[in-house]
C-alpha cells in the first residue's frame, strides 16, 4: 500500500465539509450584480455539465475510467468543480473570494489528486501509461486513444452512474447559490 502524508488523509476528508463552510463565507462576502452573475454562467454551466458528463462515465475503484472526458483530462470532475466555483467567484464579484478560493482548490485539491493518484497507480497496472498521455488537469484538445479492454464496461455514458454518483447535485447546488445570489442581488438594492 502506498503512503499517504498526513494532509492529504485530512485534505480529502475535509474537502466536502469545508466547502459549505467557504459557501456560507462566499455568501456573506458576495456583492453580485446582474452582469457579474449572467457572466458567471460562461463557467458554471460547462463546469455542471462536465460533471455530470464525467459521472455517467466513472466508475470509482472497479475500473480505470479512459474514454468520455477521462480521454481528455484525468479529473474532469475535480475541473468541472472548479469551473464551477470559479464562475461562482465571478458571481460575487470579491477578489478576496477569488483569492480565498484559489488557496483553498491548492491546499485541498491537489493533495487530494496526488493521494487518489497513488491510489490508482496502485490498483490499475494501465495507470502509469494513462497519466502519461493524458494531463493531470487542463484538458488535451483531441481524446487519448487506448485499446480497448474486452472486460471493462464499454466505456459509454451511463445514466446510472450518473444517478449513482447523485451529480444531480451539483445541478442543484448550483441553482441553490444562484437562487441565493439573486436574493442577495435584491436586498442589496434595497438599502
Amino acid at each position: 500500500m502506498s503512503e499517504r502524508t498526513t494532509w492529504q488523509r485530512i485534505a480529502r476528508r475535509i474537502r466536502v465539509p469545508l466547502g459549505f463552510v467557504f459557501a456560507a463565507v462566499f455568501l456573506w462576502l458576495a456583492r453580485p450584480t446582474g452582469k457579474t452573475m449572467l457572466l458567471s454562467l460562461l463557467l458554471v454551466v460547462p463546469g455542471v455539465w462536465l460533471r455530470a458528463y464525467a459521472a455517467g462515465y466513472v466508475r470509482k475503484n472497479a475500473e480505470l475510467t479512459f474514454t468520455g472526458p477521462y480521454a481528455y483530462t484525468r479529473n474532469p470532475l475535480y475541473l468541472g468543480s472548479m469551473l464551477i466555483a470559479f464562475g461562482f467567484a465571478a458571481a460575487a464579484d470579491s477578489w478576496v473570494i477569488l483569492i480565498a478560493l484559489t488557496a483553498l482548490f491548492a491546499a485541498i485539491y491537489i493533495p487530494t489528486i496526488q493521494s487518489e493518484e497513488a491510489y490508482l497507480r496502485e490498483h490499475f497496472a494501465d495507470f502509469s501509461e494513462y497519466a502519461a498521455k493524458v494531463p493531470r488537469l487542463l484538458p488535451r484538445l483531441t481524446a487519448a486513444r487506448f485499446p480497448v479492454d474486452e472486460n471493462a464496461s464499454g466505456g459509454k455514458f451511463s445514466w446510472q452512474q450518473w444517478q449513482h454518483h447523485r451529480e444531480y447535485n451539483a445541478l442543484m447546488g448550483a441553482g441553490a447559490i444562484y437562487l441565493a445570489l439573486a436574493v442577495r442581488l435584491l436586498l442589496h438594492h434595497r438599502r
